[in-house]
């Protein structure tokens, strides 16, 4: 297979899911998941390149509930390989208003035995509580140290605005334990525009750092990803171990027709080389509230690093497919 570039991947790899989660397992396979327009199901595909991803092999592994708080608005699943099992984190609802103040996100977890996800069951390990109830959503798990950490965004009504970002540790991969760090409120002017936000984390170890990015401001052209770092060897719970970046480093690119790029994860192309998955639009959001928009697309593209070990993102690559098409 050749070595995957930005000409040779054709984006999008897959189009209109939101919130794309690539993971990229000892199998040989690229499992996929994202926000399914109509927000009721949680679908999962795999393929053995990323190029094949939108016309893989798929499954709707998880249905919305009929009625409670698994019922509406399913968000962001990502599906993590951990102890010999499967889990797919996202969030739900139980009310199919998007803004409902009254209502709104919680987060949970379903659990597979199985060898590989598409067989065997999904069994509902019900909500990850965390030490304060509101709105809470985009939760990733990684392992550091030989112990598992969650992080997601939330809510606080004492902070201004829509959610911030919080890191625990893991009694198991349903279950919070000890400390709960606040780990980013949106405080930045980039990250205030139309919502106060800090949302959609994602984790990248290397060179010695631990690096989180994440996404703020509204999901129109104006999302952007931010990013925060610490090194591998400091106290993941103590708030002075992380440092943030001011400035956005990875946002819209008008030449390249790639809109509020955000929401993202990291795989392995061909070769071995990082791969960074986000979603964009392919024009600006034009009426109504951007959430109901489907028209964002997964896209694929390789990024480098510096000379300090930091991940140099670049600019969102326009899309290459021949002819653009929606499921």
């Amino acid at each position: 297979m050749a070595k995957a570039n930005a000409e040779t991947i054709q984006n999008p790899i897959v189009y209109e899911r939101a919130d794309p989660w690539v993971y990229l397992h000892s199998d040989g396979y690229y499992y996929f998941t994202g926000s399914v327009p109509g927000y009721q199901s949680i679908e999962l595909r795999r393929a053995k390149s990323l190029n094949e991803l939108e016309d893989a092999e798929r499954k709707t592994v998880w249905q919305a509930h009929e009625s409670g708080p698994m019922s509406e608005l399913i968000w962001a699943p990502e599906i993590h390989f951990i102890a010999d099992k499967w889990y797919i984190y996202f969030a739900a609802s139980d009310n199919e208003e998007i803004r409902n103040e009254n209502h709104h996100h919680r987060m949970f977890v379903i659990e597979n035995n199985a060898s590989e996800p598409f067989e065997g069951e999904w069994e509902e390990k019900g909500q990850v509580i965390t030490q304060f109830e509101s709105f809470s959503l985009d939760a990733t798990v990684f392992e550091h140290q030989e112990k598992l950490y969650y992080v997601w965004a939330q809510q606080d009504p004492r902070i201004p605005g829509n959610s911030n970002l919080y890191l625990s540790e893991m009694e198991n991969p349903w279950t919070l334990k000890g400390k709960q760090l606040l780990l980013s409120i949106p405080e930045y002017p980039w990250e205030q525009i139309g919502f106060m936000v800090n949302e959609g984390p994602a984790v990248l170890k290397r060179n010695g750092k631990i690096f989180i990015t994440y996404s703020g401001s509204a999901t129109d052209e104006n999302y952007a990803m931010g990013l925060l770092w610490t090194d591998e060897n400091s106290d993941l719970l103590n708030g002075f171990s992380w440092h943030k970046s001011q400035e956005p480093v990875f946002q819209t690119s008008e030449r390249n027709s790639q809109y509020g790029p955000g929401h993202n994860s990291f795989t392995k192309g061909a070769d071995g080389e990082d791969i960074l998955v986000y979603h964009a639009r392919p024009e600006k959001n034009q009426a109504g509230d951007p959430l109901a928009n489907p028209n964002r697309h997964a896209v694929a593209q390789p990024f480098t690093w510096d000379e300090k070990g930091f991940p140099v993102f670049g600019e969102p690559v326009a899309n290459n497919k021949l002819e653009m098409k929606v499921n």
